[in-house]
């Protein structure tokens, strides 16, 4: 015999449940923001002022509301935290990095992170101090996060993770979309693209290699007819090129594999 459900458009009942049969945990948000500031690729942070970790650097974040989202918490913390203007906040690309669960990532009580990671050129400099629970915030270059301010110091909770999980992301957007043209001034040489790439990617890049894929790939960079740049060396001026119109590269500009350029 069949066993039949509520009939169509009938309210779902609730009473056999018991919300109170499961142990309360917290959720909350971190963001990992990436930028580069004078040829060095920054991340966003904030020094903790309560504890736990009173005193340490971490990531932006803190505490879901009940009646709101993850992204919307995102960008609330991310606004309180740092004292960037709101309608910047408010036009960040926020990509979901993953989720951090471990039990034990926060020793007040079982919290479970939703992360987002963004990479996003001319952003502006932080309040001087923190709001919420944030005493100071400041672009720290990546290569010293893990140490930011005293030797030694290491980001709070899981965040060390998180940033390496939310370099690796962003590196990876590099690879597959024009984002790379929009850290460069509005006419560029090939040099200075490349520059963006070898920052975020954290590697070398073969020069003559570099320009031939840039160029091969359709709707990447458009040349400036009949201009030119001094780049500081013996030989004849740089060709200058814009970004062109596309979004997405097509072959994708693949990152080189350890102790191979390609």
């Amino acid at each position: 015999m069949a066993v039949r459900g509520p009939p169509a458009g009938a309210p779902m009942t609730t009473a056999a449940y018991d919300p109170h049969a499961f142990e309360p945990f917290a959720v909350t948000v971190d963001l990992a923001v990436f930028t580069v500031r004078g040829g060095a690729l920054h991340v966003l942070l904030i020094r903790r002022g309560q504890e736990p970790y009173e005193g340490a650097w971490a990531l932006p974040g803190g505490f879901v509301l009940p009646r709101e989202s993850a992204e919307t918490a995102a960008r609330r913390e991310l606004a309180e935290e740092t004292g960037l203007p709101e309608a910047v906040v408010g036009a960040l690309h926020l990509e979901q990095l993953r989720t951090y669960s471990d039990p034990d990532r926060d020793p007040r009580m079982r919290v479970v992170s939703v992360a987002f990671t963004a990479l996003v050129p001319d952003m502006p400099e932080p309040a001087a101090e923190g709001g919420g629970d944030a005493a100071q915030a400041r672009w720290v270059p990546v290569g010293e996060a893990g140490e930011a301010g005293e030797a030694g110091e290491h980001l709070a909770f899981d965040h060390a993770l998180i940033l390496a999980d939310a370099r690796s992301r962003v590196g990876a957007k590099l690879e597959y979309t024009c984002l790379a043209t929009g850290f460069c001034p509005p006419e560029f040489t090939l040099g200075e693209l490349q520059s963006v790439y070898e920052t975020v990617w954290g590697t070398t890049l073969d020069r003559p290699n570099f320009r031939r894929k840039v160029l091969a790939t359709p709707g990447f960079v458009e040349a400036v007819p009949g201009a030119a740049r001094l780049t500081g060396g013996r030989g004849k001026p740089a060709a200058l090129y814009r970004a062109g119109r596309a979004t997405a590269l097509h072959p994708p500009l693949l990152r080189p594999t350890e102790g191979h350029q390609k």
